[in-house]
């Protein structure tokens, strides 16, 4: 019996709370009011998903809660949120259930910025998958007219190699010529 540990289980656990945050934060400078409402819903939520030693750093709070917490400023946060939380592993991510008007159309202006982006991107990878495949098209296309090329240039050189001998030739017989004093008249 010494060693008796907690032993939590780590499945997926989704619930769906309304925290009452009026007690805590009444209690509160006018000046931190929301920044007490923050903190009151994260032990609310640690205590309640039962988090390792109520640890209030593994509670994660979506960005729509603390923009509703936010709305109205620091000296009036609301005094009750609906929330859901599901908790993976150790870590408990919390989210807002009933989204005001502007909550909501912010939420679905981001989705679908969101999707549009993923959009982009695989449009982005298919296009360069096409210029890759191009590429090596042309590469090989490349390859083989720059073997063609290199072996003209080849040939050139040695007709060129082979008239130049040729002229260097004539040269010769000319000034064998004019050396044995006979003129072409």
């Amino acid at each position: 019996m010494a060693n008796k540990k907690n032993k939590v289980n780590y499945e997926k656990l989704e619930r769906e709370y309304v925290v009452n945050l009026r007690k805590k934060v009444n209690g509160v400078p006018r000046y931190r009011k929301t920044e007490k409402a923050i903190t009151t819903l994260k032990e609310f939520i640690a205590k309640h998903m039962k988090v390792p030693d109520r640890d209030k750093r593994n509670v994660r709070l979506d960005k729509y809660v603390n923009e509703y917490l936010w709305a109205k400023g620091i000296k009036n946060p609301p005094m009750k949120i609906k929330v859901k939380a599901v908790r993976e592993k150790d870590i408990v991510r919390v989210e807002l259930v009933d989204f005001p008007a502007n909550l909501k159309f912010k939420k679905e202006r981001e989705m679908k910025m969101h999707s549009l982006a993923k959009e982009s991107v695989n449009k982005k990878k298919s296009i360069l998958e096409k210029a890759k495949e191009m590429k090596e098209e042309k590469s090989d296309a490349v390859e083989k007219e720059t073997t063609s090329a290199i072996a003209e240039r080849q040939i050139e050189k040695e007709l060129s190699k082979e008239i130049k001998h040729e002229t260097v030739a004539k040269k010769q017989t000319n000034v064998k010529d004019h050396s044995k004093g006979k003129m072409g008249y």
